[in-house]
């Protein structure tokens, strides 16, 4: 899905912290609660991030630091994993509470994250001893930690030569069946990278470009130079523009709205996508089934002055008039989002993606139902699974023979032929979009079909 505007961070201080903790473990807490969670429940990590902060009573600093150690876990996942497993010779201890997820978190500040080794160590001791699980493998964690640091080099050598390294199994093998196993092995390099921060803009992309240190890719979007906080950005306040990927920009340059149409965009929190609809001039009922998201989509709305209705709903079942164009961007796997959530590589399996599928060849129909004769439907997911995707389209053609696939012609996206498949549709690829920098390069994973009614 499209990313809009992240919530201000809360600078207040923390009301429950213990006056006797160390500087600094209170966040290396939190994190390795993060991680054991979303592992254990198989919950979104940020979803998981705004349930926990407000008891962990954390300034907006240790905040950062505490996602930036569970994110840079995630992202590392595996390669973590086999360090720690190689280096002990009885595995991870049973019984033993929080060892494994507190290891994990040092661990991923040791090798990956620029945090002093000896405060990665000592804070990790630290917290081993508060549980009396893991109070008894003190000793081993301490001496595991310690080793992890000096033979960091050595580790980060070897899991350089193994691209797979940090990607789980099962998609390993759907990216090396769908795309072969050159691009599958570029495919998961490149989500061992930070991702890049794109903006979509109301106008004049070169104005803010050179305002916002940022560079106009192809498409259009902006995309920043370096990482800084949203909401001290010039033009923030002012609703001049807002955070969408590249990738997920191009599904509405496809509807291609016009003032005076009404557009529905379906399942459309957090709301980048209706924010485009609504700056191009067109009518656009919002519709998705959660109201706190559609609080967030009408917050942004607010900022950026455009205006769109907003229905809370379920599109499997809506009924309305039909409309000039339809955009379907239906719940899926993710998986093509899996540089910007790493979380996502550890918390999906296939039966996730099938499960979706079923539930998007629904939606598919209902849309289907809302788009009148000669109108746009347009279907896209931010997966990088066929079934979620390319499939699904062919399947939906043979259930609705009164549409037709409109190709995609290279001129529409800014001339990126390489993200146009073989039948027309948008296929894009994280380690497309090449840049001299690997922190400037790639974008999301992303398809869509243009289908029109006859």
């Amino acid at each position: 899905m499209a990313e809009l505007i992240p919530q201000r961070p809360g600078s207040q201080e923390p009301a429950s912290r213990d006056r006797t903790d160390a500087p600094g473990l209170p966040a290396r807490r939190l994190a390795a609660t993060l991680i054991d969670e979303v592992l254990r429940a198989r919950v979104a990590l940020d979803e998981t991030f705004e349930r926990l902060l407000p008891e962990a009573g954390l300034d907006s600093a240790d905040a950062g630091l505490a996602r930036a150690i569970a994110v840079t876990a995630f992202r590392r996942l595996g390669t973590i994993r086999q360090a720690i497993d190689e280096r002990l010779e009885r595995g991870s201890p049973r019984q033993s509470g929080p060892f494994e997820p507190i290891l994990t978190a040092a661990a991923a500040q040791i090798l990956f994250l620029d945090v002093p080794d000896h405060a990665a160590v000592d804070l990790a001791v630290r917290h081993l001893h508060e549980d009396p699980r893991s109070a008894r493998y003190v000793s081993l964690g301490n001496a595991l930690l310690r080793r992890l640091a000096r033979e960091r080099d050595a580790i980060l050598a070897e899991a350089a030569a193994e691209p797979f390294g940090d990607t789980p199994d099962w998609l390993i093998q759907s990216w090396c069946e769908s795309y072969g196993e050159d691009t599958a092995a570029a495919i998961a390099k490149i989500h061992r990278e930070e991702p890049p921060l794109d903006l979509s803009v109301k106008a004049d992309p070169e104005h803010w470009a050179e305002a916002l240190d940022g560079i106009v890719l192809p498409t259009g979007s902006v995309r920043l130079r370096e990482r800084q906080a949203i909401t001290a950005l010039p033009g923030f306040e002012e609703g001049a523009w807002w955070v969408q990927d590249a990738a997920a920009a191009l599904p509405v340059k496809l509807l291609a709205p016009k003032p005076g149409e009404r557009i529905a965009d379906l399942c459309a929190a957090p709301g980048g996508k209706t924010a485009q609809i609504a700056a191009a001039g067109a009518s656009v009922i919002a519709l998705d089934r959660s109201a706190p998201r559609l609080r967030r989509l009408k917050a942004n709305l607010a900022r950026l002055g455009l205006t769109a209705e907003v229905v809370t709903a379920d599109a499997a079942n809506w009924k309305a008039e039909p409309f000039d164009g339809v955009l379907l961007d239906a719940p899926c796997s993710a998986t093509g989002t899996i540089r910007r959530h790493p979380d996502v590589a550890w918390t999906k399996a296939a039966e996730d993606r099938d499960r979706l599928a079923a539930l998007q060849a629904r939606l598919l129909d209902s849309a289907a139902a809302l788009t009148k004769p000669g109108g746009r439907l347009v279907y896209c997911t931010c997966s990088l699974e066929p079934q979620e995707g390319e499939e699904q389209v062919s399947a939906f053609l043979e259930r609705h023979p009164q549409f037709r696939r409109e190709p995609v012609q290279p001129a529409e996206i800014g001339g990126l032929a390489e993200a146009i498949d073989a039948k027309g549709d948008i296929r894009t690829l994280p380690h497309q979009l090449g840049n001299l920098s690997a922190r400037l390069a790639g974008w999301t994973g992303f398809y869509a079909s243009r289908l029109i009614r006859l």
